[in-house]
């Protein structure tokens, strides 16, 4: 019998809030909050407002949950998930713009930022192309070095943002389903979006314990999880949410803050 002791698993679990704009409400930002220990706050780009952002920081401080800026290409009408045409240095800017809005918000409410992940289609772009992940890097170390960058486990952004200087957190899906070179399936492509909890929960556990996911091939894929993202604007968010917690509460795997012990 083995003398060694069992392997401690943990794992933030964050969501993307605070993604309503104008009379539009964030409508399941309070009851998800009580679940997670990041929150990627919209910066007015792809959604949100100076409202909703203050709302946001708000529900994250009364619950404990880390704060951090979700930028995303300006575009309202496509909720940031279609690509644009826009240059690095756009991309440096744009992320400048969108932090230093929520930096302010939180700091007028006593808070300070934790994070930033980038959103959508420039989440993805960030994935596949070192400018880009480079830009929004330089961004964020040049705001706050301390800040941690999330992004796509294995992707540029990572390895970009630690040539950079700054920490990152590899993040995985449950919601999503993956490709076999590790990026997230397109969301045009029928099944891209996971509905079923217990599906997501499979996922999380084989990629937080046996740190791999099955991709859409049906092909293993090595894979680091840091944090665990659920997307709030999906209907099945809350379920998903309280399923997993409960998966992890089962399992013994604990449910931390970046950085938290």
């Amino acid at each position: 019998m083995s003398n060694q002791p069992a392997r401690e698993f943990r794992i933030d679990l964050n969501c993307d809030l605070g993604e309503g704009y104008g009379v539009y409400p964030s409508s399941s930002d309070a009851q998800i909050m009580k679940y997670i220990t990041s929150a990627n706050i919209a910066c007015g780009y792809h959604a949100g407002d100076p409202g909703k952002m203050r709302e946001a920081v708000q529900l994250a401080l009364a619950h404990g949950v880390a704060i951090g800026a979700h930028p995303g290409l300006p575009d309202l009408i496509g909720f940031g998930r279609r690509e644009m045409a826009v240059t690095p240095q756009e991309v440096y800017e744009l992320t400048l713009y969108q932090i230093g809005a929520l930096t302010a918000i939180a700091k007028a409410e006593g808070a300070v930022l934790s994070h930033v992940k980038p959103h959508g289609a420039l989440y993805n772009m960030a994935a596949e192309r070192e400018p880009i992940a480079r830009a929004i890097a330089e961004a964020v170390y040049r705001v706050d070095s301390s800040l941690i960058l999330f992004g796509l486990a294995g992707s540029h952004s990572i390895h970009t943002a630690e040539e950079v200087g700054i920490r990152t957190a590899s993040e995985v899906f449950a919601d999503r389903t993956y490709e076999a070179g590790g990026t997230l399936t397109p969301r045009h492509i029928k099944g891209a979006v996971i509905h079923d909890s217990s599906t997501c929960v499979r996922q999380a556990l084989r990629m937080i314990q046996s740190g791999e996911v099955i991709s859409r091939e049906g092909t293993p894929i090595k894979i680091k999880a840091d944090t665990l993202c659920i997307h709030g604007d999906t209907p099945e968010a809350i379920e998903h949410a309280l399923q997993l917690r409960e998966a992890f509460d089962i399992q013994g795997i604990k449910v931390r803050r970046m950085g938290e012990r």
